[in-house]
């Protein structure tokens, strides 16, 4: 995977400064402050080995980045009326431990299509954003793909818990729910960020094999 970038501000009680995310679709990186941080999640980024001490200059509670603000743009491909199109995902994630609140917003065509105010994850918010979009437009990230999927358990994280099965394709095909999945775990190529996109990219079903533990994208609403 090749690394991309995107700019963004990081704010907290201290003071805010313009900053650049980094990530090659399973870590992530930031530097504030002079101080680089690193980590799989939003909600888990660290002070890399090395780094200059840190106190006075974060919330860091059990070493983790905590009580600030991230907000940055990244380009999101969209398939819209069967013709691929580059949209701006703007995202706004209040980080608190236990309870971090994210909010997403697809600009395209000078539309605005937006998640809840305070999602707890990037997989629903993603899933938020796909429900209100027009019938014709889909996302084409990690979270919309083929060959991803959760692991069959209650719980799963702010982001970067996602494992693909690019390296697995034709037994992910024949997933038909999550004991299946857990069969396969040993069989992942990785964890990815959801929102994350790669060249092998594949719509998920919308029902029957394939759709391993996580069902479709989105789920429809009861």
């Amino acid at each position: 995977m090749t690394d991309e970038s995107w700019a963004g501000w990081y704010r907290d009680r201290r003071g805010s400064e313009a900053v650049i995310l980094t990530t090659d679709g399973q870590s992530l990186r930031i530097r504030v402050r002079g101080t680089d941080f690193e980590g799989a999640s939003f909600d888990g980024l660290r002070p890399v080995e090395g780094a200059p001490a840190t106190e006075g200059l974060f919330d860091l509670p059990d070493g983790v980045l905590d009580d600030c603000v991230l907000e940055w743009d990244l380009p999101l491909p969209v398939l819209a009326a069967g013709t691929a199109r580059q949209a701006t995902l703007r995202c706004l994630l209040s980080l608190r431990r236990a309870d971090p609140d994210l909010c997403l917003a697809l600009h395209l065509d000078g539309a605005v299509y937006e998640s809840n105010r305070a999602e707890g994850d990037f997989a629903a918010a993603l899933a938020t954003v796909q429900r209100v979009l027009p019938p014709d437009i889909h996302l084409q990230t990690c979270i919309a793909c083929a060959f991803s999927d959760y692991f069959p358990a209650p719980v799963r994280g702010l982001s970067g818990g996602l494992a693909c099965f690019r390296g697995a394709k034709d037994a992910y095909r024949d997933v038909a729910g999550g004991d299946d999945v857990a069969d396969l775990w040993d069989r992942r190529t990785g964890f990815v960020q959801e929102i994350w996109s790669c060249r092998e990219f594949e719509p998920r079903p919308a029902h029957g094999a394939g759709t391993g533990h996580r069902g479709a994208f989105p789920l429809e609403l009861a």
